[in-house]
């Protein structure tokens, strides 16, 4: 998918601005992240900067359609930063691997807090409406993914800082580990 920005762009690292008023090109801008995502067969969210655009807003997929987040802010997380978990319907428990659109076929693991409280606008009758809801468990990993690109985070800084795995996953293949120092 050629419309989302990959590593190593510049873009990725920029720290967004705030969304002040709903523009026509904002209102482009948002439109067109909601497409890409949309049209993403595995993607479960997307950032402004993975689209070359430095604004504060992200989506995220959910069953009947992309949300929208404007100015989204971390208000509080609770508990210890960990490796979240997976655990497969025969009750076996993996490390879940997250992944970013920005680096196709590349996973590892990052330690997330697995319950937060978010703050975010939504455009409601073409105006911003302030919202706040606890998040938790793969939406709470979600959010930060995503917020951490308006921040200029990748999840690949997490995995070299806090000594991760990190791993090259291609369709129909074994997983192999990667050293991340190759990568960033």
């Amino acid at each position: 998918m050629t419309e989302i920005v990959m590593f190593p762009h510049q873009v990725l690292r920029r720290k967004v601005a705030e969304v002040k008023k709903l523009d026509k090109k904002t209102l482009s801008e948002i439109n067109k992240l909601k497409e890409i995502l949309q049209k993403s067969e595995n993607g479960a969210g997307l950032a402004a900067t993975q689209i070359g655009v430095s604004k504060s807003f992200l989506g995220m997929k959910e069953r009947n359609g992309v949300r929208v987040l404007i100015n989204p802010k971390l208000v509080a997380y609770f508990g210890e930063k960990v490796y979240p978990k997976m655990v497969d319907e025969k009750g076996v428990e993996s490390d879940f691997l997250e992944g970013c659109l920005s680096f196709p076929d590349l996973y590892g693991t990052v330690k997330r807090y697995l319950k937060i409280e978010a703050q975010w606008q939504e455009i409601k009758d073409q105006k911003l409406e302030s919202k706040n809801k606890i998040l938790e468990g793969f939406e709470a990993i979600l959010w930060q993914h995503e917020y951490d690109h308006l921040l200029g985070i990748l999840f690949v800084d997490h995995i070299k800082r806090d000594g991760g795995k990190f791993y090259l996953w291609k369709e129909g293949e074994d997983k192999k580990v990667v050293d991340i120092n190759t990568i960033i």
